[in-house]
C-alpha cells in the first residue's frame, strides 16, 4: 500500500466529493464511473477493505469503492489499497457519498458492472441498498451482506441474481474450534444428504471417510495447506454418515439458596461479628452472675436483640455489659438486616436479567454480543458447551439471543476485576474476545489472565494458563501480539469471510469455508466449462498440491456424485467439480474452467469397465479392499 490516495470529485447530483484514479490509464472512463466487467463494493468497514485486496490481488479485477466519508472508518486505507502486481489499472475508484441513492449507483457504474457487494454493517441499509441497485441494473448480479437468515431468504427470493451471506456464519466456526482446541469438527454441508467435517485425522474412526488432507498443522511456523500427500496431513476432511449431531444442553435455574446468600463477604462479616459479640456477652454473663451457660445465652441474646429493663441494683460490671450489648445490637441488626434484604434483592435482580448466581467451571466466556459474539454464542451452546456471556449494551444484538437460550449475561464492562470474577473467568476453558476495537480485546485478555493468575494463586493451586482468543483486524498487531505477549490464537472476522464474498461475485458456488489459524479454505462446486482447457483432463492433472483438490465428481446423471474419482475418466462439461482450494487456487481453477467463446461439439467419454471403477481411487489415497 504506497503512493497517496487519489483526488477528490464531485458526485453529479449529490453535491458529495468523491475518489477518482485519475493517474490510471484511460482515466477519463473510470473517472468515478467504473466500466464494464469492474465490480461495486459498498462499505467502508473492515470486511469491504478485505474484499478489495481480495478482488485486486486474488482474482486481477478492477473495483469501484462507494463510502460515506472519506474520513470515517477504514475508507482512508480502501483509497490506499494497491494492488501487489503494482497495475495502476487495478487501483480501486473511490466514491463518496454521504447517502447512497441511485445516481450514485449509477456513478459508480452499477449499470455496466459485473457484479455489486453490498457489505454494511446494518441489515435494513443493506436491503434498502439491493433494492435501489436492482433498480438501477435488472440483470447486475448482487451480493448482500445480512445477518438475519429469515430477511435474507426473502431478499433474495424477491432480488433474482442475488446471493445473501452473512460474514459472522462464516467466521463463527473457527473461533468456536479455537476456542475448544482446533479439534472440535467443522462442519460443511453440500446437500440434504451430503455432510462432510474438517477434523483432526485421530478423531475419525474409519480411513475410509477420509477425503483429503487440508492442512498439516504440527510443524514449525504456519500451516502447510493442501499438501502433495494426504497421510501427511493432520488436518483432513472427510465424510458423515447421517445427520449432523447438534446435541443441546440447557442450563436449569437453580432456586435461591441460604448457602448461596451466604457466600456474600459483607454479610458473613455482619453474621459474624453478631455470634462473636453473642457468644463474648454469654461467657462474661456466665461468670459474673454465676449463671449456667444457657441461661447466660439467654439472657445475652434477650437483651441484645430485644434490649433490656434497667437493673439498678445489679454489679457495675453486670450493668457494663448490659449496656454494652444493648448498644452492639442497635448498630449491628439493622446494618445486618439491610445487607441481608439488599442481597436477597440483587440475587434476585440477577435471575430476572439472566446473571450468573453462583460460580461455574469449564464453560466458555464469550465478550462482546454483536453479530460475531451471537453466532459464536448460539454455535456452543447447540454443542452443548457451558457459556457466560458479556457486553456493555443492555441492546446488543445478542443480549436477548443468550437469555432466550438460557445462558447467563452480564451487562456490564469487561474490562473490571469484577465482571470476570463474576463470569467465573478463573475457572472456564476459554475466553473468547470480540470486541470491535483490536486494543479493547488485548486489553480485556491481559485483565482476565491476571484475575484468573490471582485466583489460582490464593487457592494454593496450580496456575494454569488461560486459553484466550482474541478478535484482530490487523495481522501485523496481532504478530505482535503473539511475540509479546504469548497469546497465540487470534482470527478476523473480515479476513475469514472475504474470500467467500468475493467468490459469490464471480457466481460462483462457494459452499464454505474452513479456517485453518488465519488462513482459510474454500469449498465450492466448479462447473466443467465447454471447451474450457480442463475438459478432457484427468481429475490428478487438475488436482495441484498446495492450491486446489478435487475431493469430487458431480456427473450429469441426476443425483450421481463420484466420490473415489476415477484416475483415467476425463472430464467432461456436463461434469460439476467440488473442490478444495486456497484463495489463489480457487482463482486460477475459475479462469481454467470458464466456457471457450466457441466450444466443440461434446463428445461422450467411454464408459469405464464395472472392475475399474470399482477400483480407482483419488489421487494419493491407499487402495484398500470393499468393505461388505
Amino acid at each position: 500500500m504506497s503512493g497517496d490516495p487519489p483526488p477528490a470529485v464531485e458526485v453529479p447530483g449529490t453535491g458529495a466529493p468523491g475518489g477518482s484514479t485519475a493517474d490510471a490509464p484511460g482515466g477519463s472512463e473510470r473517472n468515478g464511473h467504473g466500466h464494464a466487467g469492474h465490480f461495486v463494493v459498498w462499505g467502508d468497514n473492515p470486511l469491504a477493505r478485505r474484499l478489495v485486496a481480495e478482488l485486486m490481488d486474488t482474482y486481477h479485477a478492477p473495483v469501484t469503492v462507494i463510502v460515506g466519508s472519506m474520513s470515517a472508518g477504514q475508507a482512508p486505507d480502501i483509497a490506499a489499497l494497491r494492488p501487489e502486481n503494482d497495475d495502476p489499472a487495478l487501483r480501486p475508484v473511490v466514491v463518496v457519498a454521504p447517502r447512497l441513492s441511485q445516481e450514485v449507483l449509477r456513478h459508480a457504474g452499477v449499470d455496466r458492472a459485473a457484479a455489486l457487494a453490498l457489505v454494511g454493517r446494518d441489515d435494513i441499509d443493506n436491503v434498502d441498498a439491493a433494492m435501489m441497485a436492482r433498480e438501477v441494473s435488472p440483470t447486475v448480479r448482487i451480493v448482500v451482506r445480512i445477518f438475519n437468515p429469515v430477511l435474507g431468504e426473502g431478499v433474495a427470493a424477491m432480488l433474482g441474481d442475488c446471493d445473501v451471506l452473512s460474514g459472522s456464519e462464516i467466521a463463527a466456526p473457527a473461533f468456536v474450534a479455537a476456542a475448544l482446541g482446533d479439534d472440535t469438527p467443522r462442519y460443511v454441508r453440500l446437500s440434504e444428504d451430503e455432510l462432510l467435517m474438517a477434523v483432526n485425522r485421530e478423531r475419525v474412526a474409519d480411513p475410509d471417510d477420509i477425503v483429503c488432507g487440508l492442512a498439516t498443522t504440527g510443524g514449525p511456523g504456519k500451516p502447510v495447506t493442501l499438501p502433495e500427500r494426504d497421510d501427511v496431513a493432520d488436518l483432513v476432511l472427510a465424510r458423515v454418515t447421517g445427520p449432523r449431531p447438534r446435541p443441546v444442553r440447557r442450563r436449569r435455574r437453580r432456586p435461591l439458596r441460604t448457602t448461596r446468600l451466604l457466600l456474600d463477604r459483607k454479610l458473613r462479616l455482619a453474621l459474624g461479628s453478631v455470634a462473636g459479640l453473642l457468644l463474648t456477652g454469654s461467657l462474661t454473663l456466665t461468670a459474673l452472675r454465676d449463671l449456667s451457660f444457657w441461661q447466660a445465652v439467654y439472657l445475652t441474646a434477650v437483651t441484645t436483640l430485644g434490649g433490656a429493663d434497667a437493673d439498678l441494683e445489679g454489679s457495675a460490671a453486670e450493668q457494663a455489659v448490659q449496656l454494652v450489648l444493648v448498644l452492639s445490637g442497635v448498630a449491628l441488626i439493622p446494618a445486618v438486616t439491610v445487607l441481608l434484604v439488599g442481597l436477597v434483592v440483587n440475587v434476585r435482580l440477577a435471575l430476572a436479567a439472566g446473571e450468573l448466581t453462583e460460580p461455574i467451571s469449564n464453560h466458555v466466556v464469550v465478550v462482546g454480543l454483536g453479530n460475531i459474539g451471537t453466532r459464536v454464542v448460539e454455535e456452543l451452546h447447540a454443542l452443548g458447551i457451558g457459556v457466560v456471556a458479556i457486553d456493555r449494551a443492555a441492546d446488543a444484538r445478542g443480549v436477548q439471543v443468550a437469555r432466550d437460550l438460557d445462558i447467563p449475561v452480564l451487562v456490564r464492562n469487561a474490562n473490571s476485576a469484577e465482571t470476570l470474577r463474576a463470569a467465573s473467568v478463573q475457572t472456564c476453558r476459554a475466553l473468547v474476545v470480540l470486541c470491535r476495537d483490536d486494543v479493547t480485546n488485548l486489553e480485556t485478555a491481559l485483565l482476565a489472565r491476571s484475575v484468573r493468575r490471582a485466583a489460582q494463586e490464593a487457592a494454593g493451586e496450580v496456575v494454569s494458563p488461560l486459553r484466550v482468543v482474541l478478535r484482530l483486524f490487523d495481522e501485523e498487531f496481532a504478530g505482535r501480539i503473539r511475540r509479546l505477549f504469548g497469546i497465540n490464537i487470534s482470527r478476523s472476522v473480515s479476513y475469514l469471510a472475504a474470500p467467500a464474498f468475493a467468490a459469490a461475485l464471480l457466481g460462483r458456488g462457494v459452499i464454505d469455508t474452513v479456517s485453518v489459524g488465519r488462513r482459510v479454505l474454500l469449498v465450492a462446486e466448479i462447473p466443467v466449462g465447454a471447451g474450457s482447457s480442463i475438459e478432457g483432463e484427468f481429475c490428478p492433472d487438475v488436482s495441484r498440491p498446495h492450491e486446489v483438490r478435487i475431493i469430487a465428481v458431480r456427473t450429469g446423471r441426476i443425483g450421481q456424485t463420484l466420490w473415489s474419482v476415477p484416475d483415467r475418466r476425463p472430464l467432461v462439461r456436463t461434469d460439476r467439480l467440488l473442490v478444495v482450494a486456497t484463495r489463489a487456487g480457487l482463482a486460477a481453477l475459475l479462469a481454467r474452467a470458464a466456457a471457450a467463446p466457441d466450444p466443440p461439439p461434446l463428445v461422450e467419454p467411454k464408459p469405464l469397465p464395472l472392475l475399474a471403477v470399482r477400483e480407482a481411487r483419488r489421487p494419493n489415497q491407499v487402495s484398500r479392499p470393499d468393505r461388505p
